[in-house]
């Protein structure tokens, strides 16, 4: 067997690591639910004009996101946000804990660098 015989195989090896490499990357990257993304876009929309030039800033902005703040991360900052604004003990505990405001500021700090990028 000559030398480009027997080079194809490894090739091909190399050629399917490399597309496995770019596939986990791009999961990775698109952790994000559609619905998320959609709720994400409306509400930034809702806040930013309901314009062409508004979704494509709005897509940009959970794009960024994305890229900074793991879905999960994510979901517990929106969770916080969200009961910090019910009222009596239960509010409270959500807007006192440690763990759902660092989650909130990392949202927050995300969003802030997705305006610098997009908007």
């Amino acid at each position: 067997m000559n030398s480009a015989g027997q080079l194809r195989p490894i090739v091909a090896a190399l050629a399917v690591l490399v597309a496995t490499v770019y596939a986990a990357r791009a999961e990775e990257a698109n952790d994000y639910p559609t619905a998320a993304r959609a709720e994400y876009v409306y509400g930034c929309m809702k806040a930013n004009g309901e314009s062409r030039q508004s979704i494509e800033q709005c897509s940009c902005s959970i794009d960024v996101v994305a890229s900074i703040v793991t879905y999960e991360r994510y979901v517990t900052a929106e969770t916080a946000l969200s009961m910090s604004q019910v009222r009596g003990n239960l509010g409270v505990q959500f807007r006192t804990s440690e763990q759902a405001n660092s989650a909130v500021n990392d949202l927050r700090r995300a969003q802030a660098e997705a305006e610098v990028r997009c908007f």
